[in-house]
């Protein structure tokens, strides 16, 4: 019997193991299979489906690509950074007739449209044609549309303009039912660092009812303004078709209006394309995905001379990040190796981030004072540089960012739950402990704060306030007082942040890259990327095979609602004191 169960267990190893290979060269195999050649021929069309949830960089591993694709055969997850360079290759590539864009949404905040439509309007410019359909269009697709020669929607679809709003999620009922008492400690005058307000409001303070009403009027007012030079339709008007809701539920009137340049079906759409392409009735339109044109565009010719683009996306955190998540540690390294590569003249940092720890940005803020010493680093803002993310930007040498991106939010915070009555009387779990100093049980949930505890957390938050807009002063040229007054966590649109002095100039990625290699001195040069990315087998053994798919598939799912998750994973990632921007705005 021992020597039968000695063979069972070693078949039954032996099997599991035999899987895990088959699933590796399975996994290998279907990554390989993505980057099988395309060939673009003449009169191709450049299709972009952009309803995904976009990352400023495309996966390095290709598989969630593949497993987009799975979801969306129309769908690929190329990133911003593909995104904008498949738009300027294809303006100069005589293969390439135009661009068909057909998506209900898109997957990422205006800031970044408006990177890629500004980028859009140049294709445009080389005399070739973009055209955008849908059967039902979110406005922030028609934003993007509008930087096209022609938009249709389906006749019996919706084209939803409406405004932005921006509904924040409270949980002091909760934690009042359950027993919780979230004890809060904000930096001096912080009235606009709503982040944590949730915790004891039931509704919006004041305070962050007047920002955040600046900021989406602020942010709104672009959109319509950009609208009104695309499509000659006076902004007033616009207000009032998004007041009365009358373009969402007829068709007709976003015709009648002007907003579009038909009503049309799929089939008409593709007909009309082959006209634009001059390509025969029957004949077929050679459609090419941004992944494919992406695996086909030819690869820049090295130069010795390098500008080094170094990612910082997500929430900042201490330790180790990702692409999606700005860790300390990984982001440091990256600057670090730039720092230290002689053939990076210059150095341009992607900024898209609501902040985090105020610990962690301080790690990285002093490796970009190292790296700025010896080279010129200029910042790019993406949707967000907020906060934490202000903190990281603001020792650049010359800052950039889009009108709409959301930045300042110069405050910080620090949470400390106190679930003694939740575990109590609710729970029914008591605790008593023993110490050798007053306070070596500091931190514990059991507990609340002691006065003296929270004079000393109010102290260190204070002074981590203090640090804040010390360094903000020094490094913009301002006095301390005026980034107090502008500060307290008050949050600012990128085109009100350059009237106040904390940003330089408005720009996207490009703008940003080429006053880089102005300050370098430099006419001919390529880009490196940093950090470096996780190839498919680095990120099979890391187990997060399928984590960035995965969110992209719930967000799909959720739809707005996936926000109030966001947000929870958010809260869950808060360890010390933080320096994070209150809201996400989603159109």
């Amino acid at each position: 019997m021992k020597q039968f169960f000695k063979f069972m267990f070693a078949s039954c190893l032996g099997s599991a193991l035999m899987l895990i290979i088959l699933f590796i060269i399975l996994i290998w195999t279907i990554g390989s299979s993505s980057q099988s050649t395309v060939t673009v021929k003449p009169k191709s069309v450049l299709y972009m489906d952009l309803s995904y949830d976009i990352p400023e960089r495309t996966s390095s591993d290709n598989l969630s690509s593949v497993l987009g694709s799975l979801q969306n055969k129309n769908a690929d997850m190329s990133g911003m950074n593909d995104i904008i360079a498949n738009i300027d290759y294809a303006k100069n590539d005589p293969n390439i007739s135009g661009i068909f864009l057909e998506m209900s949404s898109v997957g990422t905040s205006p800031a970044n449209i408006e990177e890629i439509r500004n980028h859009i309007i140049s294709f445009r410019e080389s005399g070739k044609f973009v055209i955008t359909y849908s059967e039902t269009m979110a406005q922030n697709a028609y934003y993007l549309a509008t930087a096209g020669n022609e938009i249709y929607i389906n006749p019996d679809g919706m084209l939803d303009i409406h405004g932005m709003a921006s509904q924040i999620m409270f949980y002091k009922h909760l934690l009042d039912k359950l027993d919780i008492e979230i004890q809060i400690i904000r930096g001096p005058n912080n009235k606009f660092k709503s982040a944590v307000e949730p915790y004891f409001l039931d509704k919006m303070s004041d305070a962050n009812r007047e920002q955040m009403e600046k900021l989406l009027n602020s942010i709104w007012f672009k959109i319509v303004s950009d609208i009104n030079v695309s499509r000659g339709i006076n902004i007033q008007r616009i207000n009032e078709l998004a007041d009365n809701l009358a373009l969402t539920f007829d068709a007709g009137v976003a015709l009648d209006e002007g907003f579009v340049d038909g009503l049309a079906y799929r089939d008409e759409i593709i007909a009309r394309i082959k006209d634009l392409a001059d390509i025969e009735k029957s004949g077929k339109i050679n459609v090419v995905t941004n992944s494919q044109y992406a695996s086909a565009r030819p690869e820049p010719k090295a130069k010795a001379d390098k500008i080094a683009v170094i990612y910082a996306n997500g929430q900042i955190i201490d330790g180790d990040g990702d692409d999606a998540t700005i860790g300390s540690t990984t982001l440091s390294k990256a600057i670090r190796e730039a720092r230290e590569n002689k053939k990076v003249k210059a150095i341009v940092m992607r900024v898209n981030s609501p902040g985090g720890s105020a610990l962690a940005s301080e790690v990285i803020r002093r490796e970009v004072e190292l790296a700025k010493a010896e080279k010129p680093f200029i910042i790019s803002m993406g949707n967000y540089a907020a906060s934490g993310g202000y903190w990281i930007s603001s020792e650049g040498d010359y800052i950039f960012a889009d009108p709409t991106t959301l930045t300042g939010s110069i405050g910080v915070f620090g949470t400390f739950p106190n679930a003694k009555k939740f575990l109590n009387e609710t729970v029914g779990l008591t605790f008593d402990v023993a110490k050798t100093n007053k306070n070596a049980d500091f931190g514990s949930i059991t507990e609340p704060l002691t006065d003296y505890q929270k004079a000393m957390l109010q102290k260190y938050v204070g002074k981590t306030y203090n640090d804040f807009t010390a360094l903000v002063a020094r490094t913009r040229g301002l006095r301390q007082s005026y980034v107090d007054s502008i500060g307290q966590g008050r949050v600012w649109t990128g085109a009100d942040a350059l009237e106040l002095g904390l940003v330089d100039e408005l720009g996207g990625l490009d703008k940003a890259i080429e006053y880089a290699a102005n300050k370098a001195n430099l006419k001919d040069y390529s880009i490196k990327n940093y950090p470096k990315q996780k190839d498919l087998m680095e990120t099979l053994l890391s187990g997060n095979l399928t984590e960035p798919y995965t969110k992209s598939l719930i967000k799909k799912r959720l739809g707005s609602n996936y926000t109030y998750i966001e947000t929870f994973e958010n809260v869950s990632r808060l360890n010390g004191i933080q320096a994070l921007m209150p809201f996400m705005i989603v159109e």
